[in-house]
């Protein structure tokens, strides 16, 4: 296992859409460990393909750890499905905006359809901060950046307030 770079805001692959990953092969294990070694080191609880620059179908999410309740979690191929449209809003930070954080708004509970590392298809439903998690991961495989979940004038103080840390 090794930890590797996370890559940064504006780096373009953070933009840009994933392919699937497809058949669960030593390589995609190896990815994953290294990816969960990355998302820990950082520290983070939820880490997509794209921000390591793999742009293949895959993040991992671990909500519980930092409180001493360790769940990993490995999703490959995951599809979302809303469970409830009530919107909740959480405080977002992000491991390729460093620093800063922005206020979401999402469907409060979501089905999480995945393969597992046993390429068994899975799903999970989840609430609160599970769901808030699974739903930002699961966005940057589409290339959606905590940016676009945001209107103009919040994202215009985000990019600011980003651009004065990083500089």
């Amino acid at each position: 296992m090794s930890t590797r770079p996370i890559l940064t805001w504006p780096d373009a692959r953070l933009t840009e859409a994933c392919a699937d990953v497809g058949a669960v092969t030593a390589d995609v294990q190896i990815l994953a460990a290294d990816m969960l070694k990355t998302m820990y080191a950082a520290p983070g609880r939820g880490l997509a393909g794209p921000q390591i620059g793999v742009m293949q179908r895959i993040f991992v999410m671990d909500t519980g750890w930092k409180e001493g309740a360790p769940d990993p979690l490995v999703c490959i191929d995951p599809q979302i499905e809303i469970l409830d449209q009530t919107p909740a809003t959480h405080s977002e930070g992000c491991l390729s905006i460093p620093g800063v954080s922005a206020e979401v708004m999402r469907p409060s509970s979501v089905r999480l359809f995945y393969t597992g590392l046993d390429g068994v298809r899975q799903s999970r439903d989840l609430i609160g901060f599970d769901a808030v998690c699974a739903q930002h991961e699961y966005d940057h495989l589409d290339g959606v950046l905590t940016f676009d979940r945001i209107d103009a004038e919040a994202r215009a103080a985000l990019l600011a307030e980003y651009e004065a840390i990083a500089t």
